[in-house]
């Protein structure tokens, strides 16, 4: 591929795209097979230039298949290299055979896996299990995932981290963690969220020479967010511009207590270029809210009554920061729902609308960017965050079922849903943006901030949230380049926003 690929593809769709290629192109499954093996000898080799030995390890399946015709090609070059076969290689397919023979008339030393096979130097290639396994992990293949990770050697996985789901990103109950993963035909969605940033290190990918025709046979299932792509709707300002023209938002929280996160999102909104910010908030708060940044109009509520005077000229709201799950923050939402706006609902906000004393009715969620971390969507949805990681697909495609605006499902590899559509199945965006740094508290408050902010600006919802999503990942990003990750703050992104959504 000429450009690494955006479109990102389910195991049943890449099994197309083989199939394709296969039946419709004529080329044999052991040319593809060849193909992906020396494309991940090379991408080896180019991370690990002088191995001192290669260890494939090879499951009993075509991902084995391509383990072999590595280890046959690094022979034939002269690497040091042997296999070590997981189950039982006569269950291989015909294509698999084939690979094996070309491994064993290159003199490949083969053995079959023990505990006393030591794996203590040089590379591993994981070439266990690919995209086809289902279900957890079994015995045999859980004991070789857990001795290469144990080994902690270097390791190149083929296709995917073996007991990594391709579809989910969740881990079946183990998985390879490698440096690198070299994948064939279709990128799998499943290595950009949930467990897969966690698991497959740098990702490395070819088509295997297949004609581009091949991919009309599967419409990707999501796409991985590109920042240059998606700053593309922010037009370069008039000269005669002034703040009108930019849109009003306002950003509501601070219970008692909980201050600095709608300081924070207020400030986002600003530093990304909406016209006027204004907040309501505790009284206690206005001060400290003024002195940080005396650009924001900043009004002390203590009820839904005092609040609504304050929505008429707003032209867009942000709801949650800070929040809290008081009375006075039930007023808080219920008022700003009473509006109709377009607004960014995040934190309590949504916990509010989870436990149902608000909202009741049904809402108008058109206009609405949700952006929930699991334990909230968990709780929106009636289940545990854990059941949330295990399909981040399927929780967001469910919150918008329930939410139809525009859903962003926050974690490693952001997923946003918002029912625009692929070859007649839902679409989903990747935000591959972002780094473990922001793990900390205020970040999904800058979050809100920012979607807020690029919202007041004249952007569609669904356009506010993936530019926000990725604008927010990146400025984390040049953060940590510059101090690192630990103790990377929220606050330590926003001269990196400016600079961002100024090009």
């Amino acid at each position: 591929m000429a450009t690494f690929p955006d479109g990102l593809y389910t195991t049943d769709q890449v099994r197309a795209l083989d199939r394709c290629a296969i039946e419709v192109h004529n080329i044999p499954g052991i040319t593809l097979m060849k193909r992906a093996g020396l494309f991940a000898l090379d991408a080896l080799l180019a991370r690990w230039p002088q191995p001192t030995l290669i260890t494939v390890i090879c499951g009993s399946g075509n991902n084995g298949g391509d383990g072999y015709i590595v280890a046959g090609a690094a022979a034939q070059r002269g690497l040091p290299v042997r296999i070590v076969s997981v189950g039982e290689p006569e269950k291989l397919t015909a294509d698999g055979q084939r690979a094996r023979a070309y491994a064993q008339a290159q003199g490949v030393v083969m053995a079959s896996f023990n505990d006393n096979i030591p794996l203590t130097e040089g590379v591993l290639v994981d070439a266990l299990l690919g995209i086809g396994v289902s279900g957890e992990v079994r015995e045999t293949t859980r004991a070789a995932i857990q001795a290469i990770n144990a080994s902690g050697l270097p390791t190149l996985a083929l296709d995917i981290p073996s007991g990594l789901c391709s579809d989910t990103g969740c881990e079946l109950g183990v998985a390879v963690r490698a440096q690198v993963t070299a994948s064939f035909i279709g990128l799998k969605r499943g290595v950009y969220t949930g467990r897969g940033p966690a698991v497959c290190g740098d990702i490395v990918c070819s088509d295997l020479g297949v004609p581009d025709s091949v991919y009309d046979v599967a419409h990707p299932s999501a796409v991985r967010l590109d920042l240059s792509v998606v700053c593309r709707p922010l037009p370069a300002r008039q000269r005669d511009a002034h703040k009108g023209h930019f849109g009003h938002v306002l950003i509501i929280g601070g219970d008692n207590g909980y201050g600095g996160a709608v300081a924070m999102a207020a400030e986002a909104a600003l530093r990304v270029g909406a016209g006027l910010v204004s907040v309501a908030t505790r009284v206690e708060h206005v001060p400290a809210l003024l002195a940080r940044s005396p650009e924001l109009m900043v009004n002390g509520v203590a009820s839904g009554q005092e609040l609504e005077p304050l929505l008429s000229g707003p032209t867009h709201l942000v709801i949650g920061p800070g929040l809290g799950r008081s009375p006075w923050s039930e007023q808080m939402l219920q008022q700003a729902l009473n509006t109709g706006l377009p607004m960014v609902v995040d934190a309590d906000a949504l916990n509010i609308l989870a436990a149902g004393r608000i909202g009741r009715g049904g809402v108008e969620a058109s206009g609405w960017v949700l952006t929930p971390h699991p334990g909230e969507a968990a709780r929106l949805l009636g289940v545990t965050a854990a059941q949330v990681q295990q399909d981040r697909f399927a929780a967001a495609q469910s919150l918008w079922q329930r939410y139809p605006g525009t859903v962003l499902l926050k974690g490693a590899g952001t997923v946003l849903c918002h029912g625009e559509k692929s070859g007649g199945q839902p679409l989903f965006e990747i935000c591959t943006q972002g780094n473990p740094g922001m793990a900390s508290g205020g970040m999904g408050d800058v979050l809100s901030g920012v979607i807020g902010g690029l919202m007041a600006q004249g952007l569609r919802p669904a356009d506010a949230a993936r530019l926000g999503a990725c604008v927010h990942g990146a400025a984390a990003d040049r953060a940590a380049a510059v101090g690192g990750e630990r103790g990377l703050l929220a606050t330590d992104l926003m001269p990196h926003l400016r600079r961002l959504v100024n090009g």
